[in-house]
């Protein structure tokens, strides 16, 4: 059963985010929300709970897996970014932005993806994820909350928790999301290449 995490989406109460890292330590799966929509979260090095977050949302291991960050810093420690990417990170975080990028030696290989060995990577404005991950004090692993064979995500807390009350371990209701994906980038191939236009506005990248 899904515990229920009722958070001020502004000043999260600590006690209760402790108590969520807790479940993600432990290998739980969670639900919570991001400046774009809700996303279903797990700790980055259990395999299992990976393969769970792999097997709830329908996908397979060709499908980007997101690592959700604190900040550059963090984001550069799973990724290699040069001096012309790191500017253009900079001009676009944290914000509704994911970026794929060629993946570190501190990122498992059956996380990345496997011919590119890429990563997708972001820094959420969001004040609950961000207050989360600093609990945790590592990145998490994430996907848009979008039931498997559908196209829209769920915004709402209730009806998340309605739904998958007996597959994950955690509900962290801050209200609700903008209920549209992250602007996706791929910056791996030496190039901007717009994959997805969605949240994050186009300007700071350029590409407006």
């Amino acid at each position: 059963m899904a515990q229920h995490f009722e958070l001020h989406p502004q000043d999260p109460q600590p006690r209760l985010l402790r108590q969520a890292a807790q479940i993600l330590h432990r290998g739980g799966l969670a639900a919570i929300p991001t400046d774009s929509s809700y996303a279903f979260v797990c700790h980055l090095d259990d395999k299992e709970a990976a393969a769970a977050l792999r097997r709830l949302r329908g996908i397979d291991e060709k499908h980007h897996l997101t690592l959700l960050c604190r900040d550059l810093a963090e984001l550069a420690t799973y990724a290699r970014v040069d001096n012309r990417q790191y500017r253009l990170l900079k001009s676009a975080t944290p914000g509704a932005y994911t970026f794929i990028l060629e993946a570190t030696k501190e990122v498992p290989r059956r996380l990345s993806h496997p011919q590119r060995r890429t990563i997708g990577l972001r820094v959420p404005a969001h004040k609950v994820t961000q207050a989360l991950l600093g609990e945790l004090g590592q990145p998490l692993l994430a996907t848009t909350l979008i039931p498997a064979g559908e196209t829209e995500p769920l915004n709402d807390a209730d009806a998340i928790r309605s739904r998958y009350e007996k597959l994950i371990d955690a509900v962290l209701d801050a209200g609700a999301c903008p209920m549209q994906p992250t602007t996706v980038v791929d910056l791996s191939g030496g190039e901007i290449a717009l994959v997805r236009a969605g949240a994050g506005p186009l300007a700071p990248l350029g590409l407006d």
